[in-house]
């Protein structure tokens, strides 16, 4: 049976960003074809995707290799992410299904519960499932395929430190909510502009430049305001 490029592009996508190939390694066909058991033209294709997505370069004499992003293109993907994710929610407000109402309010309420007892693994998954969610709902095959990207991009180079305070966090995720299911879509990407730009503060490169004394992100020193987010 013959297995699509798509399903080995998401294979090795996968293991460059949890690391299993190292930035400006070798990526040569013979053996991505055997370590993930096809032949080498859905290794061909999937590595022409993750070349236009980024993630993998092509170069002389040595054939593909993975990417070695710069500081600034690292920083360049969560300026690109504060931007583009509150345009997400305020489609999402506009555009968003029951169904996704009741993921989103679902989610929203397992993460509140998860920030009472603790356990940070599970708010980080719960966090990327709220995520997708709302970009799903934006409906903009467009904008969730930057989204999703940018998501793996940034999982990629960043490390996320868990929240100081985890319920004030998914307090945010629930005012995201409110908006969206008022169809509210400027109260939508107020909310969310806001909360991305807290959740920037947490990401510290994994790869930062010789010398490097400050590898954590500077984001805007004003506080969120949360009183403002409940009405």
């Amino acid at each position: 049976m013959r297995i699509p490029a798509h399903s080995v592009c998401t294979a090795i996508r996968d293991d460059i960003v949890a690391g299993v190939y190292e930035r400006g390694g070798r990526l040569t066909e013979e053996l991505l074809a055997r370590r993930y058991g096809v032949s080498r033209v859905p290794v061909r294709e999937a590595l022409r995707t993750l070349e236009a997505e980024g993630f993998v370069v092509t170069r002389r004499h040595a054939g593909a290799c993975v990417a070695e992003p710069t500081e600034q293109e690292a920083a360049d993907l969560l300026e690109m992410r504060l931007l583009l994710e509150p345009l997400g929610a305020a489609r999402a407000a506009q555009r968003r299904t029951e169904a996704h109402l009741k993921v989103l309010r679902g989610l929203v309420r397992l993460g509140q519960d998860r920030a009472r007892r603790g356990g940070s693994e599970d708010l980080r998954s719960l966090g990327g499932w709220f995520h997708e969610t709302l970009a799903q709902a934006s409906g903009s095959p467009a904008l969730i395929a930057m989204l999703t990207q940018l998501r793996h991009k940034i999982a990629w180079m960043y490390a996320v430190e868990a929240p100081v305070s985890p319920a004030e966090s998914w307090t945010e995720h629930g005012a995201i909510v409110d908006a969206v299911a008022r169809g509210d879509g400027e109260r939508a990407r107020a909310v969310t502009a806001l909360h991305a730009e807290r959740a920037t503060g947490a990401h510290r490169l994994r790869f930062p430049g010789k010398g490097d004394r400050a590898d954590r992100v500077r984001t805007s020193q004003h506080a969120v305001n949360m009183s403002g987010l409940r009405h």
